[in-house]
């Protein structure tokens, strides 16, 4: 009986190994790392498995099953923005920083722990026109002083004509557009680093890097150049390390925060601040016409809410929500600050 049950367990070993052979010749070498590990331990069923035909087609499987959904189209009128992740930076100017001013201080640490969007460009004269036709914006139709409209940012533009927009949009978008706070312009202007510009080298600007009065440069490696007196379609110089077009120059942008001298009491979350003077906003980033010191991070400049200037324009912000620590921990995805009543 141990023989024949021998010789039987031989002829099976024999059948199997000739079948395998037959199958790697046809369908390739079953067992090498460059294929895919079949789910099974019966030896036949591997090699069927191994083969090329059935690899592609779980090849295939697998790039169905995360290919990613394609982006759906930005409607007319919405500006392209940029997603900021959280971070921490010094708000301000320190004391030995070339021609600052007093209320660019004391600089303070800011603790923005919330994504949030902002636009890649500044509002183009496009993007105000679409809010016109589509029956906002008051139907205010700024100049745009001879120099062009289309991709140029918007200019002739107060604080009160931004909300108008920003107002239509969300209303057609049904989403939550803002004007950024002071703070998280100044994060997205210093794009990780603790320098005037997140241009150039950082220390310096040069009209090769933003469109302002080239005449006046700044920093130790700044060079003079040509002045264009007038804007320039956003997008004509590279971005920031965070994606972000013309932050220095073109035109000066508003932010959402009330006037205060300084940034004593700053709340340090990224908020904007209302315990200043409200019927008076800031401005940041410098334009066409200014001087190159007058663009960095640091700067800050106020002015009534219905005032109206060729260099004014704003750029959008959106937040996003916080960073949830654990699934287990309940928490909200609005910054507290918004909440704020």
């Amino acid at each position: 009986m141990d023989i024949f049950v021998k010789r039987r367990t031989i002829k099976m070993s024999v059948l199997t190994a000739t079948i395998l052979a037959a199958l790697s010749a046809l369908g390739g070498v079953v067992g090498t790392s460059s294929v895919a590990v079949a789910q099974s331990s019966d030896p036949y069923i591997n090699a069927i498995d191994d083969r090329p035909a059935a690899r592609l087609r779980r090849s295939r499987e697998r790039e169905e099953l995360v290919r990613p959904t394609p982006p759906k189209p930005r409607p007319d009128g919405v500006p392209e923005m940029v997603l900021i992740q959280p971070g921490s930076f010094l708000m301000g100017s320190p004391l030995h920083q070339r021609q600052r001013d007093r209320n660019e201080g004391p600089q303070i640490r800011v603790n923005i722990d919330y994504a949030f969007e902002i636009g890649r460009f500044e509002v183009t004269f496009d993007e105000w026109n679409a809010c016109v036709k589509g029956g906002g914006c008051n139907g205010y139709r700024p100049g745009d002083n001879g120099w062009g409209r289309g991709k140029r940012p918007v200019t002739n533009i107060s604080y009160n004509d931004a909300q108008s927009y920003i107002k239509w949009l969300n209303a057609k978008t049904g989403l939550t557009y803002r004007l950024p706070s002071e703070a998280e312009w100044e994060y997205v202007a210093r794009a990780g680093q603790q320098l005037p510009f997140s241009t150039q080298a950082g220390q310096s600007i040069s009209p090769r890097f933003a469109n302002f009065n080239g005449e006046f440069p700044y920093g130790p490696n700044g060079q003079k150049g040509e002045y264009l007196r007038k804007t320039v379609p956003v997008g004509s110089y590279a971005a920031n390390s965070f994606g972000v077009h013309d932050i220095h120059g073109n035109v000066y942008e508003f932010v959402s925060d009330c006037y205060v001298a300084g940034h004593a009491g700053n709340p340090g979350d990224g908020s904007p601040r209302r315990d200043g003077n409200c019927d008076a906003r800031i401005i940041r980033g410098g334009s066409w016409v200014t001087h190159g010191y007058q663009m960095r991070a640091a700067k800050r400049l106020r002015y009534t809410m219905d005032h109206r200037y060729d260099d004014f324009g704003f750029r959008l912000a959106r937040t996003i929500g916080k960073i949830v620590p654990a699934p287990s921990t309940p928490t909200s995805t609005v910054p507290d600050w918004m909440l704020r009543k």
